[in-house]
């Protein structure tokens, strides 16, 4: 069946939201939305130039004082509404979520779930976050803890899950008293736009939340900000370095959630058809397009053939299409660009020799040449030494290959410079418990895959420091005070 248009008319309006003003004439012009599915423009998203981020920073700057003394209470009651006013904008925030970044429609729904779901437990929080008692010495005295907001916090977000990264991080960030100058990708505006519009609509203060899709100038220009007093930045490696060079200039604390190269460790006594499942879910999930996703497939020899196999089986049964329709497994990816990058890397690992090509590898056509459509792809036998073993390729390709025993599989998932997260398939107890040790990972999943709001999430190594999600992530968006006083 054909691609059906985006459902424009669901689209917010493409300015700046700066206070409570709509900025559409704004000095860094526009950028033209396309839709991945059909190849298609939507409509022309206004961009902040650094005049306009220097009106956002101002702006939060302006409401700082009176949110940070808002009663915990009041900030408690404000999230809850505002998660109550999300479910009311469910069907048409699912649809913008897929129109923005050609996510199917399943896979929107369950990330609008979840930052429902973490605006109500961080909720839970607001009103519960307490400091420590000291014992004083050498001189008696009281002595004690107390959390405190950050101030101004610039959080800059991807395209391929901004609902769910703005709940794990908006959250958090408000509860702790911080206001936020809110930068979503060009790529991705129109869910963090309504999210702008239902905050003041659920009655936070206008300037608590500002939403300003940038140029690259305007972005530096934000993390270069003396106004700005914490960055929190979701995204690539390359990136992140740019901003910790501009965040040098004011020695402005920055949280990083990087990219990855998940391993995932499958051994000879696991619930096979469940790791098959898991593991071809990481292409199909989102077209691949996630920091987080397990890809790098490591096997034990004994089951190995059977795991490509029927791996191989999987993807090509999966429904490839439009990405509105319900039982779509897998819809586009991004942009014209991402799918001929992703390309090039199938073609050169191909023909280079960096694994067999069991399946997949090329462009969709027919009804969906239009759409930036891929075949989900798997490649075998990859050296783990390999650029398709080793670099974040941010498209549906899993690359699976052998291990003898546990030790060199350990040795092969830390072989890696990312440690975002690990993936154990065992029926083994004492082994899971003895390899998620070993793993040099922020998270590790055994036998299945939970991401629920009381979960810490955050890597080591080149995949970021810092956390978001559970009872850490609102460490993340506030400091400690000492307060010492004589007796």
């Amino acid at each position: 069946m054909p691609v059906e248009h985006a459902p424009i008319e669901i689209l917010p309006a493409g300015g700046l939201l700066i206070g409570d003003r709509r900025v559409t004439d704004s000095s860094g012009g526009t950028h033209q939305h396309i839709y991945p599915a059909t190849g298609r423009g939507t409509i022309d998203v206004a961009m902040a130039g650094p005049a306009e981020m220097e009106d956002a920073v101002a702006s939060a700057r302006a409401a700082l004082p009176g949110w940070r003394t808002t009663p915990v209470n009041r900030r408690r009651d404000l999230l809850l509404r505002f998660a109550d006013l999300l479910e009311r904008e469910a069907k048409d925030l699912v649809r913008l979520g897929t129109t923005e970044n050609g996510a199917a429609i399943s896979k929107a729904r369950i990330h609008f779930g979840a930052s429902v779901d973490q605006f109500r437990y961080i909720a839970g929080w607001a009103d519960k976050v307490a400091g420590e008692v000291h014992a004083s010495w050498p001189i008696p005295g009281i002595d004690y803890v107390r959390a405190e907001p950050y101030g101004v916090i610039a959080i800059i977000i991807p395209w391929n899950a901004p609902m769910h990264i703005m709940g794990a991080t908006l959250a958090p960030a408000l509860a702790m008293g911080n206001t936020i100058v809110l930068k979503p990708s060009e790529f991705a505006p129109f869910t963090a736009t309504r999210f702008g519009e239902l905050l003041l609509e659920a009655g936070f203060p206008p300037g608590v939340v500002n939403v300003v899709p940038a140029t690259v100038s305007a972005s530096q220009a934000l993390v270069r900000n003396p106004g700005i007093d914490k960055i929190h930045f979701t995204g690539s490696a390359t990136t992140a370095r740019s901003i910790l060079t501009g965040a040098l200039e004011n020695l402005t604390p920055v949280g990083l959630e990087l990219g990855g190269k998940s391993a995932r460790l499958v051994f000879a006594d696991c619930d096979l058809d469940a790791a098959i499942a898991d593991a071809t879910s990481a292409a199909l999930s989102i077209s691949g397009q996630g920091c987080l996703l397990g890809t790098r497939v490591m096997v034990e020899q004994s089951i190995y053939d059977e795991f490509v196999s029927r791996s191989v089986a999987r993807l090509e049964s999966a429904v490839v299409g439009d990405p509105m329709a319900a039982d779509t497994d897998m819809g586009p990816v991004i942009s014209q660009m991402s799918c001929e990058r992703i390309l090039g890397i199938i073609d050169d690992a191909a023909s280079n020799g960096a694994g067999r090509l069991a399946t997949g590898g090329k462009r969709l056509g027919g009804e969906l040449s239009d759409g930036f459509f891929l075949q989900p792809t798997l490649f075998a036998d990859v050296p783990n030494t390999s650029y398709l073993a080793r670099t974040e390729i941010f498209g549906p390709v899993v690359s699976v290959m052998p291990f003898e025993s546990e030790a060199t599989a350990v040795a092969m998932a830390n072989d890696n410079p990312f440690g975002l997260a690990g993936y154990v398939h065992t029926n083994d107890l004492r082994r899971a418990h003895r390899v998620a040790g070993s793993l040099n990972t922020g998270v590790v999943w055994v036998n299945g895959f939970c991401f629920g709001s009381s979960i810490p999430f955050g890597g080591v190594k080149q995949s970021g420091f810092g956390r978001a999600g559970g009872r850490q992530g609102l460490d993340e968006f506030s400091r400690t005070k000492t307060v010492w006083i004589s007796q």
